[in-house]
């Protein structure tokens, strides 16, 4: 199967793997390559999967989608991180999600002090132009 994680900027993964695991809303799935069609909403936590190398490979997720089609597996997140064993991953994810989460909110404070002056200017005014 063809395995291909999409972020929203980026393309974090596109690869042949043999199985993939994640989790749904519903609970674990394990998709093999002659698994019929699949989607699934995926909650934040661990993909893994495994490739002809052998060993596996975990991408922390923070939810979205999967679509298995014919051998095509698409996954699509807003945040994702790849890393080869559970420790120093969820280090990364920490550091990495932390950043987003930092920026996040300096973004929602910036909007909210654009709407803040677009209120003011509207009040001061009176709604006219």
């Amino acid at each position: 199967m063809n395995l291909k994680i999409l972020l929203p900027t980026e393309i974090l993964l596109n690869e042949t793997v043999d199985k993939v695991s994640a989790e749904a809303e519903n609970g674990a799935f394990v998709l093999l390559p002659n698994h019929i069609d699949f989607v699934a909403p995926l909650v934040p936590g661990i993909l893994s999967f495994t490739s002809g190398g052998g060993g596996e490979t975990f991408v922390a997720v923070d939810g979205g989608t999967l679509v298995k089609c014919g051998d095509e597996v698409l996954v699509s997140v807003r945040q994702g991180v790849r890393g080869t064993d559970l420790d120093s991953l969820e280090d990364t994810v920490e550091g990495e999600f932390r950043q987003l989460g930092d920026r996040e909110r300096q973004a929602r404070s910036a909007v909210a002090k654009l709407e803040a002056g677009l209120i003011r200017g509207f009040v001061e005014t009176g709604g006219s132009q």
